[in-house]
């Protein structure tokens, strides 16, 4: 089995914040993070993939290929954005970076094995800081389909 590693990066804001709980019970939590007039980061994500190379081309799969799917399925819905207000798939749920990295993992499974049917998402990792950051690797995913706090609120359409 041969691992491929493609790194995109992308910036946007967030807010941690519970809509059911109170304002001291968040900022108690969250402190900074739950900053009413959000903050922002500039995220890297790390996607990698497995499978067998193919002997005509000696790849896995294209680079260029992966790059495509990740930035159709992530990057270009998340890059400039406000996650809790303006990407349809975060509608209602907690922008944590837990919470993100899952719901990355459920868009880009499915996307890579349509478009590389013998190449399986294996690992992802998103760094908000240098400090801070998650990896994920599909586990428990059936527990993780419904991550909502509250009903979603409509998507902004600009």
């Amino acid at each position: 089995m041969v691992y491929i590693c493609r790194r995109e990066t992308f910036n946007a804001s967030h807010k941690l914040y519970n809509p059911n709980w109170s304002k001291e019970q968040n900022e108690a939590l969250f402190g900074v993070c739950a900053n009413q007039n959000w903050h922002g980061h500039n995220f890297e994500l790390v996607v990698t993939v497995k499978g067998m190379p193919d002997l005509e081309t000696g790849m896995v799969i294209d680079y260029k290929v992966l790059s495509k799917i990740v930035r159709r399925e992530i990057i270009e819905k998340v890059h400039y954005k406000n996650l809790n207000l303006d990407v349809d798939f975060l509608a209602g749920k907690m922008p944590s970076c837990e919470i993100l990295i899952i719901e990355f993992w459920k868009r880009l499974a499915p996307a890579i094995q349509q478009e590389s049917p013998r190449t399986t998402l294996h690992h992802l990792k998103l760094v908000e800081t240098k400090n801070n950051s998650v990896e994920y690797m599909g586990e428990g995913l059936e527990h993780y389909q419904d991550l909502r706090l509250q009903e979603p609120n409509v998507v902004r359409q600009d």
